[in-house]
């Protein structure tokens, strides 16, 4: 490799009309490693093209409010283009996720490869959107066949709450699962293995909930929260998809996400875009799968508009084992992809 100064004199030598051969018989180097320095240096002398105009280029402008609006968190590129579209945008989203790239730094989702026949399981837990004075919390309750979905957003996880969102949950679907499956939380599980190994000592209004509707409580071992995949990876989908966009269009209009505001835009997102989405796991849409689900579910009771149940002192012991198979196996099958 020359040095800078020899490559330098190759192009003042070059400049002043000298041939290949003689440059590089005074250089003391090959033709070839002559002809190649001339080459870079012709090569620089190019612009870099100007960029084409898209049909991306008129809504640029928008994207980056949406973008700075939705800070810290982030607008997922298929819920921007449907926006787009909305406003006139016929492109793909290809080069909407190019234009999107710089902006943020994705990661990779994790992916439950776990499955239930229909009507077996339900899981359900709450998800923390917001802390605070004025706190956002949403129970998310996701039937482990179809991958169908309820949400109801509420400010508190206790107990009354849970069974409340419940109910809703099977009135919502249209039946009772056979399990649901939760974490180890004080409105769930008061004491485990309180009866002996397995045996918990239930929260008395839900066991009373269960009692009523016919299902039976499940739990996930202490550290094992990943055995709720299927609900879990929909609390990422629903942050991203609903909560994030429409916090960034109300705070746009100077207004705040509350309990109030997501309960009245998250049904019509629900039908519209999470229940009839292309599940990337089941490769159907939870909506085309409900049905075959909800003819395995337990039927409701006579009347579902009694109120919620409250506690009882119960010592019925139910089964409590935290899953259908041993943790081994759902250890092998959860294992998160790239």
């Amino acid at each position: 490799m020359l040095t800078q100064e020899q490559a330098v004199e190759i192009k003042v030598l070059a400049r002043r009309g000298s041939p290949v051969r003689e440059i590089a018989r005074q250089m003391g180097v090959s033709r070839n490693t002559v002809r190649r320095y001339l080459r870079d240096q012709e090569a620089s002398r190019y612009k870099e093209r100007e960029p084409r105009p898209t049909k991306l280029d008129a809504f640029k402008a928008y994207l980056l409010e949406r973008i700075e609006a939705a800070r810290p968190h982030w607008i997922p590129a298929t819920v921007l283009l449907r926006e787009l579209r909305d406003k006139g945008y016929d492109g793909g989203i290809s080069q909407l996720k190019v234009f999107l790239a710089p902006y943020r730094n994705a990661e990779p989702e994790p992916v439950v490869r776990f499955e239930t026949p229909p009507g077996r399981q339900m899981q359900a837990d709450f998800t923390t959107i917001r802390r605070g004075r004025s706190p956002l919390l949403a129970l998310v309750a996701t039937l482990g066949y179809s991958r169908a979905t309820y949400v109801r957003f509420t400010s508190g996880e206790d107990a009354t709450t849970l069974c409340e969102c419940l109910r809703e949950a099977f009135i919502y679907f249209g039946g009772t699962p056979e399990h649901v499956l939760f974490d180890n939380a004080k409105s769930v599980i008061v004491e485990r293995d309180a009866y002996g190994d397995g045996h918990h000592r239930w929260n008395g209004e839900m066991l009373a909930l269960a009692e009523t509707y016919g299902f039976t409580p499940k739990v996930c071992r202490p550290y094992r929260a990943k055995t709720k995949g299927k609900v879990e990876r929909f609390n990422r989908y629903l942050k991203q998809s609903f909560v994030v966009p429409l916090a960034a269009t109300l705070k746009q209009s100077g207004l705040k996400l509350d309990v109030e505001a997501a309960n009245g835009h998250i049904g019509r997102w629900l039908a519209e875009v999470a229940n009839v989405r292309v599940h990337a796991t089941t490769k159907e849409k939870p909506s085309v799968r409900l049905p075959l689900e909800q003819a395995a579910l337990l039927p409701l009771p006579v009347s579902t508009s009694i109120a919620a149940p409250v506690p009882t002192r119960l010592k019925r012991v139910l089964p409590s084992e935290s899953l259908q198979h041993p943790l081994s196996v759902y250890d092998a099958l959860l294992e998160v992809a790239a």
